[in-house]
Formats: structure tokens, sequence, C-alpha cells
């Protein structure tokens, strides 16, 4: 494409690796269990605290897939969602697909645990397929525990078309 062509606007060129405000999310006992039992784990250390000490974790681990409940302040209620708290510049193209998502665990998660999460895009790119232009953009959310160790880096390509 030209430049002058492109779909990626400067205002869109300048949000990429802009971080979002931090919001917190919390690793409960009761939304350990729950989560596991909704997508079907049967696996003993999700429920029982004693399994999960003999299986080597400090408490009930986060199944995969689950990073917290977003802790509700309605005087923040921004962090409550769990995503970019400014506005993102507008789009050019308005029908939208998700991408995929990758999840990377780099340390332990478990009940007790309070994680702060933050959001930035690190890519934007247009593509060509076969129903026109495309805009793929990618974030990352970043999830740290208490002590500020990185415990997942969550990965999302969105595409709009």
């Amino acid at each position: 494409m030209a430049e002058q062509d492109s779909l990626i606007t400067e205002e869109m060129q300048a949000t990429i690796g802009v971080e979002s405000e931090p919001w917190t999310l919390e690793i409960d006992k009761t939304s350990v269990r729950m989560f596991a039992r909704s997508v079907g784990y049967t696996d003993p250390v999700f429920y029982d605290e004693e399994e999960a000490k003999r299986a080597g974790y400090r408490n009930l681990p986060a199944p995969a897939g689950y990073l917290g409940t977003p802790i509700f302040n309605p005087n923040r209620a921004s962090e409550a969602r769990g995503s970019r708290p400014n506005p993102e510049p507008s789009r050019p193209l308005k029908r939208m697909l998700n991408g995929g998502t990758d999840v990377e665990y780099t340390g332990q998660i478990c009940a007790g645990d309070i994680l702060t999460a933050t959001n930035h895009v690190s890519a934007i790119e247009e593509r060509q397929g076969r129903l026109g232009e495309m805009l793929i953009t990618t974030s990352k959310t970043v999830y740290k525990n208490e002590t500020g160790e990185t415990v997942a880096i969550v990965t999302g390509t969105g595409i709009r078309y």
C-alpha cells in the first residue's frame, strides 16, 4: 500500500508501547475452585489445599486461563474492567475478529495472590486478505505478583476488516 493509503494513523502509531494504568486482581480460593469446576478440571490440587501443598504449590493453584478477579472499587470503575482505561483511537475498519490469545506463564499463581496488570499495544500492522484490507493489532497484558515478579504475559491479537 502507498504511504498515504495506510490504515494506520499517527494517532494509532502513538499508542504503541504506551502502558495502561495498572489494575488489581485477586486470586481467592472460591474463585479458583469455581473456575476449575466450570472448565471441568477434576485434579484435587484445585480443590484441596493439602493436595495442592503435597504437589508443591503454596496454596490452590490458579487453573490455566484464570488470572484473577478484578477488585471492584466504585470510585475507580475503570480498574474493574481489566482493560485500557484510556480510550483508544478510532479504527477505520469496523468488523472485528479475535485473532488469538496466548498465555505465557512465567511464575506460580496461587490462591491468596494479588496481581497487578498493565496492558499496552505492542504492534499494529495492515495486511490484504481475501475480504480486503485488514488491520491487525497485537497487545500484551503483563501480570505481576505482590513482589513485582512477572507471573504471566498474555498476548492478544485483534483483527479488523
